[in-house]
């Protein structure tokens, strides 16, 4: 059986790999198909889908857009998408502008509580990537000021953390309509975080498509109870790894991937748009 990974971040967001070191990994890990999934970036499609040329891999266009709903975070993974649209790539602009906007607050979030980080050393491990929180971490752990990137998270800039700054642009039902206006199949990243039926049957109303029921945080129940979920609520099943490199080492392509036959019934989706 042949299988796929369709959750995957480069140096154009939060990973550590370059798009040529993911493709290699996935050959390693015996993929067929893959997606980049870099928040807020398209930046590394083209090139993916070139080089995976050579061992053979398919590479679907793909991103995570990072939104906000009641004051907390929602990822809304887009696939099948024209990456080259002009409105979405507006957009994109506009949400890098933010994010960089979003790291200087979290820097003087951090100074008031008497932790002092240079943004220039969040901005230098992000280099022309999509800046985040992940760099954040990651600049703490090199400073000193932490001893690992999960510290940082638990203590510092984690969700209701006295770092954390919110302050995303979009909201998720506004990023189903920028997918589906490039032509893309939206859905919903790692369900297990909402952990509300209501809120998700919401964005189904607003043209979600899809729920990642395959990730590495899900147990076999909730990816038990998810694939029930989808089926009633007829929403095509996605997963993936979300394999950041080396700054999430324990996670690696292809340790979370589904059988090829659910990218097939992706394309069947996409095919009914067109």
């Amino acid at each position: 059986m042949n299988y796929a990974d369709l959750h995957l971040h480069t140096l154009f967001s939060d990973g550590t790999y370059s798009v040529a070191e993911l493709i290699a990994k996935s050959a390693e890990a015996g993929l067929s198909a893959i997606s980049l999934t870099d928040h807020d970036s398209v930046s590394g499609i083209r090139e993916a889908i070139e080089t995976a040329a050579g061992p053979g891999i398919e590479v679907l266009p793909g991103i995570e857009l990072s939104t906000e709903y009641n004051a907390r975070e929602v990822h809304i993974l887009g696939y099948l998408f024209d990456y080259q649209n002009e409105a979405l790539l507006r957009q994109l602009a506009a949400l890098k502008k933010n994010r960089i906007e979003r790291i200087y607050k979290i820097v003087e979030k951090l100074k008031l509580i008497g932790v002092d980080l240079p943004a220039e050393s969040v901005f230098g491990l992000a280099g022309n990537g999509t800046v985040g929180r992940l760099h954040v971490a990651r600049a703490m752990l090199k400073e000193g000021i932490t001893g690992s990137i999960f510290e940082a998270f638990q203590k510092y800039i984690g969700d209701k953390c006295p770092a954390y700054v919110l302050g995303f642009r979009l909201s998720p039902e506004e990023a189903i309509n920028l997918i589906k206006q490039a032509g893309g199949i939206p859905v919903l990243a790692h369900p297990y975080l909402i952990n509300d039926d209501s809120v998700i049957k919401r964005f189904i109303e607003s043209g979600l498509r899809g729920l990642e029921v395959y990730y590495p945080e899900h147990s076999q129940s909730l990816v038990n109870f998810y694939l029930d979920f989808a089926q009633k609520n007829n929403l095509l099943v996605t997963g993936g790894s979300d394999c950041h490199g080396s700054a999430k080492p324990e996670v690696r392509v292809g340790s979370i991937k589904i059988p090829y036959t659910l990218v097939e019934k992706l394309k069947q989706a996409k095919e009914k748009l067109c």
